[in-house]
């Protein structure tokens, strides 16, 4: 099969991009060095194409009792302009997919949703239509950057008369960048500051120029998946199909707080059953022994294999190997050591407080 392409895709090459097939898309893994991406993104700003995410819309009275219905946090929880990390979820309480809400108004909710699962995603949310709403895959009409680093706001700052210091975390309007109509978030992937704009992928390339127009001072680089992998594996921020799937529920990943019981919602009644008796939980480590670590390598306490890596490599910015892991309940506490199977050889890791980076996102 081949692969998708954002709209982007001969800016990435022209720019050096190594490309990969990723979720069914062709996407650059870095431009140069990954390593220097990262530090683009930490210390000044660099520039994410996403355009692979999906986007649903759920349109008309009933919009909103469907976004309760299908969601486990609370949509009636948000005032218009704001959004939420939040999950579809099985009847069994494991992740179809991790998503971000946005409510726009209470007839009109917005859906940022993977790119991997956005059609199975389209299609469940499809077969608990009731009532008065339409259930809009709207894909294909969005292009989608993410403009992070400590300079994000004041690079996007020079392509829009939108007040961007106006916007709070997790909070979103409609404005012009660049001239072009644009929904801009203060939301990402990476804990840093900065903003995801949505715009009409004719004009993506003509704003992404400007972007770095705008931002060669500060030394913007174009990042790539393989930055934007550890920049959220530093922050613990869970990648889906590695640490959330079909097989793990909110309270094992550790992401309780998504979930709100006041409400009804699919998959509710089973994690009623989960909740205080959680086996495994999700949880973060940093190597003790030399040694870097990689998604799926085994895990091992007292000689007995335990568990596998779900995401695992090297952070720039603490200088050691860190990643997640589902482990029993009772080895989840930091200080809790284990073993980790790092080609052929058993390395000492323990158990960290998460996130591994504290940041200030505001």
């Amino acid at each position: 099969m081949t692969s998708k392409k954002t709209p982007l895709n001969n800016e990435h090459k022209l720019r050096g991009g190594r490309m990969v097939e990723f979720a069914g898309w062709e996407l650059p893994v870095q431009y140069g060095s990954a390593v220097a991406e990262h530090h683009a993104v930490r210390e000044n700003v660099g520039v994410f194409d996403v355009s692979h995410m999906g986007q649903l819309e759920l349109v008309g009275p009933d919009a909103l009792a469907l976004a309760q219905k299908v969601t486990c946090n609370d949509v009636e929880r948000l005032s218009d302009g704001q959004a939420q990390y939040s999950a579809f979820l099985t009847v069994e309480g494991t992740f179809i997919d991790d998503i971000v809400v946005y409510r726009i108004n209470s007839e009109r909710i917005f859906i940022c949703v993977n790119a991997a699962t956005t059609e199975k995603d389209y299609q469940w949310v499809c077969s608990h239509q009731v009532g008065s709403v339409q259930v809009k895959n709207r894909s294909d009409s969005f292009a989608q950057l993410a403009i992070q680093g400590p300079r994000a706001e004041e690079v996007l700052q020079r392509l829009t008369d939108t007040d961007l210091g106006s916007i709070q975390f997790y909070w979103f309007t409609f404005g012009k960048v660049d001239g072009v109509e644009t929904l801009i978030s203060r939301t990402g992937y990476t804990g840093e500051k900065g903003f995801e704009i949505y715009l009409p992928p004719a004009s993506a390339e003509s704003v992404w120029q400007k972007l770095f127009d705008a931002g060669e001072e500060f030394g913007i680089l174009p990042a790539g998946l393989a930055a934007r992998n550890i920049l959220r594996l530093e922050m613990c921020y869970p990648l889906y199909g590695n640490d959330i799937d079909e097989a793990h529920t909110p309270l094992e990943a550790g992401l309780a707080w998504i979930v709100k019981f006041t409400k009804d919602f699919v998959g509710k009644d089973m994690l009623l059953l989960q909740k205080g008796n959680v086996k495994k939980k999700l949880s973060a480590f940093e190597m003790v022994d030399p040694g870097i670590v990689r998604d799926g390598y085994a895990v091992y306490s007292e000689g007995v294999s335990i568990a596998n890596v779900t995401s695992g490599g090297y952070s720039p910015s603490l200088g050691k190997s860190v990643g997640l892991v589902y482990v029993p309940s009772e080895l989840s506490h930091p200080g809790c050591s284990f073993e980790i199977d790092i080609r052929g050889s058993r390395r000492a890791a323990q158990i960290v407080k998460k996130p591994f980076l504290q940041k200030e996102r505001s």
